[in-house]
Order: structure tokens, then C-alpha cells, then sequence
């Protein structure tokens, strides 16, 4: 129901190993994610992890702490915004929260529509918020 609030998840180590592992699957191997000696002297001090490493991390978040509707099928249908207020540090840990915005029914099923909001440990402001928007297929 809107209004809802689910999570946090539980905390995901965000290592310089999985930011390796997404610049090698993304192709996306810029100084900031995989140099550690180039990045120290960069204006974060030390690697941080690509935007869309934080935003594919949601998924495993969502899994842990959404509720799963029985039979159907659901699938991730789009998303509405996405921003990352803050970096990401090599060697940090992530969470996330979701809040039900909208829920529509259809006959085919229904869509929900989420604010995500992801969180660092220790960080001041989230490193990633997001409007997601689920489908559930009867």
C-alpha cells in the first residue's frame, strides 16, 4: 500500500574487487573506479564505485526486504529517476530503504511504483535515490 516502508537491507561490501568486476562487465574502466595509486591523488582520495554498480545493487536489496507475492511472475519494468548525491568509496557498505509511492491494478496483474533510497555507512547525504517502478503478473 502506498505509504509502506521496507528495510533497510543488509549491509553490502562494495570492494574493490566488485568494482573491478563491474568495469571488466561494463567495459567501463575509468582512472576514478580502477586505479587506487591515480585515484588517491583524485578529489575523492581512493577509488569509488561506478553509479550503476550502486543502482544494480538494489535488486539484492529489494529481494531481501520486499514481500514475494505468490505465483506470477515480476520483473523489474523501468525506473522513473535516479540520482547519486554522493560517492561511493572503494572498501564502503551499502544499504537500502524503499517506500511504496503508488500501486495500480490491472487485470494482467499490478505495478508498484517504489522510492529507493541507498545509503553509505557513515555517509551525510545517500549515494543513490531512485523511483523504481515493479511489475507483478498474474
Amino acid at each position: 500500500m502506498p505509504g509502506d516502508e521496507f528495510g533497510p537491507s543488509s549491509w553490502i561490501d562494495v570492494t574493490q574487487e566488485r568494482i573491478d568486476a563491474f568495469a571488466d562487465a561494463t567495459g567501463d574502466h575509468q582512472w576514478i573506479h580502477v586505479d587506487p595509486e591515480r585515484a588517491a591523488a583524485g578529489p575523492f582520495g581512493t577509488t569509488i564505485a561506478h553509479g550503476y554498480l550502486t543502482l544494480s545493487l538494489i535488486p539484492a536489496m529489494t529481494y531481501e526486504v520486499l514481500p514475494s507475492p505468490e505465483g506470477g511472475m515480476g520483473l523489474n519494468y523501468g525506473l522513473n529517476r535516479v540520482r547519486f548525491p554522493a560517492p561511493v568509496p572503494s572498501g564502503s557498505r551499502v544499504r537500502g530503504t524503499f517506500t511504496v509511492e503508488s500501486l495500480e491494478e490491472s487485470d494482467w496483474g499490478y505495478q508498484v511504483t517504489m522510492a529507493a533510497t541507498v545509503e553509505r555507512e557513515g555517509g551525510e547525504k545517500p549515494v543513490c535515490v531512485a523511483e523504481l517502478v515493479f511489475r507483478h503478473y498474474r
